[in-house]
């Protein structure tokens, strides 16, 4: 799930670069044997981010701006993307936007290419040619479509192999998973584009990631000056990826040395017994550089943030619940002191609320803080926007006009020619609606009202997603949606459901009102890049759609593959360890479980709680709306972040992170000119090396070449392999 520790590029679309950038980019000219040319920078603040940029007169006009070179390179860029935030989801919930890893490494591909190729002949109609912004853009734009989805492979498709709704193996559904994620994808797709026109051009938000994007490509282009900038960019994000790709690997053969320090037992073989609770309450250090690339993208707040509810809650409630007796932990090892605080899954019902694990008691308080947190943020930002509404000229029914003219006081001028066709989009709606309600009722047993309803829902939540995502770069979907399961939890009730249909009916909703949300949040973020760019809506969606088809068998695939790897992913140990933790995987189970169950199996201790701290974080959210001027709102806890913690056991993330952070705020105060310059490019490189590590690590598990068997367990618990 894209999650609230996503808080991306804000602040430097309100920061003016240092005038390093500009003295090493012209030296670097220099260097190239020309004179040095004195060419303006454009700065962040030089340009109003809710107009696209002004036209440049000696700029040639990019006669082809999709190309299937540009589609092409674009969908392989957000396949491994993609891949990544497969494996970075299994582990933690989390998935990141390929947005500026699509246009940096795309520009380093096909700027090269460009040149190279002749423009005529087959190869050149195919890969050669002039090279420009709005080209690149199409890449962007087909890597964050071919790189999207993977939320639904690491939240609600794992928690229905986890209640044992489908088969029980994964390579069995291939052709269920490919059809409910095609459900969730096109549909998304399609019903974005009225949104452009109402989030981009009407209310002139902001995107933050999307619009460093458009700067990016930008600036990679302009003349000399961009040709030095993005060379050394392109090679830092190769150098950071190649670098990590290789560290994971290794890490797979030696992690006890290489990837986790076990303080604690390493503390308790050296006599200090007591250090033993660290490891049991998973305290110890990881070396993850995605976690840590993570932190430099999310900044201070959020990630010091997620860091303090680690330490709230893994720190100071799960041992005061196990000695006090409201949770149990379970003994690991005859050998030695070790016990999990993990366990997620139980044969006995009554277990959930009478013995439960700190892990299932925390989840609740988690799963509430950030339903209770995002609904209050989504309220109060649209509060203004409602009431402002009245005293404007728009009206919804504009969406779906089709003007016949350019009409000059619009402040969207893209040549009709340009423009995405009505049909196109309102056909192609009505189309995967009409195939949506088919495959929900022949293969997930929805009538037709309940999967209308769950793609109204996703319509639905998609404007609370797009609203927040174009105001602070952070889209809450995956949270909101669990309202969908509740909506659902109602109707199976209503109905007279069995528990096990009930569950089916919760899931596979959740999965098509999360999906298209978050995939209409995803490109809504796209279509923003595309008007500053100003490149043509139309071939943007002409992406989009090739990318989307990418997108929905890669994830499946990747999702069998993983599977494969780790068993344990769908079928949890009683203990509840596993190479991957899957939060999300287990917020959607929980809740899917909850909401069908006869009784409500929460236990009274965690329930209380969670109303407490549910109501701390809006009471919070409101005295920072009202009470603190605006410049002092970095200071206020992010109460997402903080129930992210409470969801996430694994709380070396949240250090790596809270590191990340802080090594990246000394960096831009120390060499804000070098920050400028490789900031970006570092940590896309550090998420995405990271992520196909994981993926060529599963590879390897297949095939019986992995560090489980070649490996060694030094420095690992129990003297037991921990890769």
């Amino acid at each position: 799930m894209s999650t609230a520790i996503d808080q991306t590029q804000t602040p430097i679309l309100h920061r003016e670069p240092s005038k390093e950038v500009y003295t090493s980019e012209k030296q670097g000219s220099s260097l190239e044997g020309g004179p040095i040319i004195e060419e303006k920078e454009e700065l962040y603040d030089d340009h109003d981010v809710s107009k696209p940029f002004p036209i440049d007169p000696d700029e040639p006009e990019e006669e082809h701006q999709l190309t299937f070179r540009a589609v092409f390179v674009g969908c392989l860029l957000g396949a491994i993307v993609g891949a990544s935030n497969i494996y970075l989801g299994l582990k933690t919930g989390f998935t990141f936007g390929p947005q500026l890893f699509g246009a940096i490494f795309g520009f380093a591909i096909l700027k090269p290419l460009a040149k190279a190729l002749p423009d005529s002949g087959l190869i050149g109609r195919w890969f050669g040619g002039s090279f420009g912004p709005k080209e690149n853009c199409t890449v962007q734009t087909a890597a964050t479509a071919s790189g999207g989805l993977g939320i639904l492979f690491v939240s609600a498709i794992p928690a229905m192999y986890r209640l044992g709704l489908l088969s029980d193996n994964p390579s069995k559904d291939f052709g269920k998973l490919v059809a409910l994620t095609t459900c969730a994808g096109f549909f998304g797709v399609f019903f974005v584009i009225p949104l452009r026109k109402y989030y981009i051009i009407h209310q002139k938000l902001t995107f933050p990631t999307p619009a460093a994007t458009a700067y990016t490509i930008r600036s990679l282009h302009r003349g000399r000056t961009g040709a030095v900038a993005a060379k050394k960019k392109a090679l830092a994000l190769l150098y950071s990826f190649a670098a990590t790709f290789v560290y994971k690997v290794m890490t797979g053969y030696a992690p006890g040395i290489l990837y986790d320090w076990h303080i604690g037992w390493t503390l308790y073989r050296l006599g200090f017994t007591s250090m033993i609770n660290l490891e049991n309450y998973g305290w110890y250090i990881e070396f993850t550089p995605a976690f840590f690339g993570a932190g430099m993208l999310s900044g201070l707040n959020a990630s010091w943030s997620f860091f303090g509810g680690s330490v709230l809650a893994w720190g100071i409630i799960a041992p005061s619940i196990v000695k006090n007796g409201l949770a149990v932990a379970i003994p690991t090892s005859e050998e030695y002191p070790l016990k999990s605080i993990f366990a997620m899954s139980f044969s006995d019902p009554e277990l959930y609320t009478r013995e439960p694990s700190p892990r299932y008691w925390l989840l609740w308080p988690g799963v509430l803080i950030m339903l209770m947190y995002s609904f209050a943020d989504v309220v109060l930002s649209l509060a203004p926007l409602l009431k402002g509404m009245g005293k404007t000229s728009f009206t919804f029914k504009s969406l779906f006009s089709s003007p016949t003219e350019l009409d000059p006081n619009d402040e969207d001028q893209t040549p009709l020619a340009d423009r995405i066709p009505t049909p196109w989009w309102t056909i192609g709606l009505l189309l995967s609606t009409i195939m949506s309600c088919a495959i929900l009722a022949t293969q997930f047993n929805m009538n037709v009202g309940e999967a209308l309803l769950a793609l109204l829902l996703g319509f639905v939540f998609s404007f609370i997603g797009v609203q927040s995502t174009g105001h602070t770069d952070v889209n809450p979907v995956s949270t909101v949606a669990k309202a969908s399961q509740l909506i659902f939890g109602g109707i199976a009730k209503g109905s007279g459901l069995a528990e096990k249909p009930g569950q089916m009916l919760n899931l596979a909703a959740g999965v098509i009102a999360a999906g298209s949300a978050a995939q209409a949040a995803d490109m809504t973020g796209d279509l923003k890049t595309g008007y500053l760019l100003r490149a043509k809506p139309r071939n943007q969606f002409i992406a989009q759609l090739c990318g989307s088809v990418v997108a929905v068998f890669l994830t499946s695939g990747l999702f069998i593959l993983f599977t494969k790897a780790s068993p344990c992913i769908i079928t949890p140990p009683d203990d509840g360890v596993c190479t991957y933790g899957a939060p999300s995987v287990s917020a959607w189970a929980a809740v899917a479980v909850a909401v069908t169950a006869p009784k409500l199996p929460v236990p009274p201790s965690s329930g209380y709680t969670a109303i407490g701290l549910g109501i701390a974080s809006v009471l919070t959210l409101v005295m920072r709306n009202y009470l603190l001027p605006k410049k002092y709102w970095g200071y206020v806890p992010n109460w997402n972040a903080i129930g992210l913690a409470f969801v996430v056991p694994q709380v070396f993330y949240s250090i790596a992170m809270a590191v990340g952070s802080s090594v990246n705020y000394f960096w831009l105060k120390r060499n804000p000119g070098s920050y400028d310059m490789y900031m970006f490019a570092i940590s896309a490189g550090l998420l995405a090396g990271e992520g196909l590590g994981g993926v060529f690590q599963a590879l390897l598990a297949v095939v019986g070449v992995d560090g489980g068997k070649y490996g060694t367990a030094i420095g690992c618990p129990a003297m037991e392999f921990c890769g």
